[in-house]
């Protein structure tokens, strides 16, 4: 008798795995772990684990691992037909009737899959074969090295129109059946089938078997319609129930020591996917659509509290908060999401070829909670400088807690956002004619500068002028003048936090939000909008920072064009520098682990070289 896996995942979702084991096996609660002795030897010292979260037992005596189905056929040598009964009477569920027609739905997908699996091995030769030369050479330029390739199992298109075609029909395929695994297109005319995938680097999509069930593929011409190209849904794929890299990420997970609390970290795209699973990490994707119910499903069977990490640009954010909204109403106790932003405009791929393992662990570690998350979103939706933003916000998050079907957990949202709420405001609230409140979702300039600065307040604040970086001060000082040039870089985490300067960030924030909200922003309605709203002091503080600098793209006679150029120019680098000293900073303490002296050596060269060419203004060598 076959069992879907649909049917598995229901009965593993309804039994924990240490009250099953717990029966047969003394176990004891040790952190997120259930510790005792190993039921397949003979042993004095318990190495025998249980991980509710992972759904695993590990046994470090005898070597065996696996799931409640695994530890039955082993401890009481059921088959496996046995085992799953047994669970499923526990966990009240009814075996499946014996359905003809679903038998038959079932040797139609495992002959669709065989030639799925035929064209991955046919794609992997042709990777190592004459026409993959280009698709090698980009792989290697991309940093994944060929011992890679077959960890994988990347492989290539070639851009002939039917080169797995005539491959699998001499193999004893149907072009019908080609066409409907995905393999081939029919043309609507009528016309003989061909491949659908040509001139393409092929990432194979499997499912949680592991069965390859579609792909994925990377067009090789630079002029390709489409860059990244999905099989079509079939019998086999279904992509919004299917997660790329999910068995080699289930893999990690119970590679992880017993003690351990692995993260699950869900990126955008293939090569995301891999370079953190080359870093030890477990990850998957969701395939071009965003992340669906059925998809946090199966994340939530593997990990309580999965890490949603996306990139800091407009797109990321918005894939950010649809997954945050969509969430939203599934969330219950022990099911949530945390959320990462990798910084500095990268994605986890340029962060392992640029700074290494350690540096893309360490930023995938820094993580925001779900509840964080949805405040931070709501607050900064919009200033709060009037009693009907502030009412609209609180309804806002009273609205958002309503959404989570389980009861305890809306109660608990809605005390902690409104908790939230409080602590964002001012300790004491303006009265008086005049008087202008800003919560934290406004810019506000330097928090201890007060509303209407007294000379003593504007005294200090100018003694503090020195303090400013040059540098950040010189490409604020260029924003102000040509808003434009922030244009490219208006979801970058790096100039939002003020160019590396803590105290720029308010003004930052500031010209960003008006720069999205008017496409017509000049830099006089900006000054006056700035200097309205308590930024006049530090507008001053910038031009004396900025005039000590000596920033070529702040010079009278420089050219518009070559202002912008030399200022991107200058963003880039320091954008680099506060990701180097991140990288430096974090590697220390992992010297002679992931990251080898000669690499912290090169990183430390990379970072000093930049140092002197900001200090000096020079133009790359």
């Amino acid at each position: 008798m076959r069992f879907d896996e649909a049917f598995l995942d229901e009965i593993k979702s309804r039994l924990r795995p240490s009250d099953v084991i717990g029966r047969t096996v003394k176990l004891q609660k040790r952190g997120r772990e259930f510790v005792g002795l190993s039921p397949f030897t003979k042993e004095k010292t318990p190495s025998f684990y249980v991980n509710d979260e992972k759904g695993q037992f590990f046994d470090f005596s005898s070597g065996k691992t696996g799931d409640l189905i695994a530890f039955l056929q082993e401890s009481e040598r059921l088959s496996f037909v046995e085992a799953v009964e047994r669970l499923a009477a526990e966990a009240g569920l009814a075996l499946p009737a014996p359905d003809p027609r679903a038998a038959e739905q079932e040797r139609k997908r495992q002959g669709l899959t065989d030639w799925t699996e035929l064209a991955a091995q046919w794609f992997t030769r042709m990777l190592n074969a004459p026409p993959g030369a280009a698709a090698r050479a980009y792989l290697e330029r991309r940093g994944l090295p060929a011992s890679d390739w077959e960890r994988f199992r990347l492989g290539f298109a070639p851009a002939s129109r039917t080169s797995l075609k005539d491959y699998l029909v001499t193999k004893g395929a149907r072009p019908a059946d080609l066409v409907e695994a995905g393999l081939l297109i029919a043309p609507e005319d009528g016309g003989a089938p061909y491949d659908r995938f040509r001139d393409r680097i092929m990432f194979p999509i499997a499912d949680g078997r592991g069965r390859i069930v579609s792909f994925g593929g990377r067009a090789m011409d630079p002029e390709a319609r489409a860059k990244y190209l999905n099989g079509p849904e079939t019998e086999l794929f279904h992509k919004g129930r299917v997660l790329y890299g999910l068995p080699e990420a289930r893999r990690l997970l119970a590679a992880a020591p017993p003690d351990a609390a692995p993260p699950l970290v869900v990126v955008e795209g293939y090569m995301d996917v891999i370079a953190c699973q080359r870093a030890g990490i477990a990850a998957v994707a969701p395939l071009g659509t965003a992340l669906t119910e059925e998809q946090m499903e199966l994340l939530w069977r593997r990990h309580p509290e999965p890490t949603l990490c996306f990139d800091g640009d407009r797109a990321g954010r918005q894939a950010a908060f649809r997954a945050l909204d969509r969430a939203l109403p599934l969330l219950t106790p022990g099911r949530s999401f945390r959320f990462s932003v990798v910084e500095g405009g990268k994605d986890p791929d340029d962060v392992l070829r640029e700074q290494g393992a350690a540096a893309l662990r360490s930023q995938l570690s820094r993580t925001a909670g779900f509840a964080e998350t949805l405040f931070r979103r709501e607050l900064e939706s919009e200033p709060l400088d009037t009693p009907e933003r502030r009412a609209g916000l609180k309804a806002r998050l009273r609205a958002a807690a309503s959404r989570i079907a389980d009861r305890d957990l809306q109660s608990a949202y809605r005390d902690d956002l409104l908790a939230r709420f409080e602590a964002a405001l001012p300790a004491r609230a303006p009265s008086g004619p005049g008087s202008d409140f800003r919560g934290r979702g406004a810019g506000r300039g330097r928090s201890w500068i007060d509303p209407a600065p007294t000379s003593l307040g504007r005294n200090a604040a100018r003694r503090l002028a020195t303090a400013l970086d040059g540098p950040a001060a010189a490409l604020m000082k260029r924003a102000l003048a040509d808003p434009a040039c922030l244009d490219d870089h208006l979801e970058s985490p790096f100039a939002a936090g003020g160019f590396g300067e803590p105290d720029l960030a308010g003004l930052a924030k500031e010209i960003i939000r008006l720069r999205l909200e008017s496409e017509h922003l000049d830099s006089q309605g900006l000054a006056r909008h700035l200097a309205g709203i308590d930024f006049e002091v530090l507008l001053t503080d910038i031009d004396r920072a900025a005039a000590k600098s000596g920033a070529p793209f702040l010079k009278p006679d420089v050219s518009l064009e070559d202002a912008r150029s030399q200022w991107s120019q200058a963003f880039a680098r320091l954008s680099r520098l506060a990701a180097l000293d991140e990288a430096l900073s974090t590697a220390k303490g992992d010297l002679g682990g992931a990251l080898s002296m000669d690499a912290f050596s090169r990183l430390k060269g990379e970072r000093d070289r930049l140092r002197r060419q900001i200090r000096n203004w020079q133009d790359e060598p």
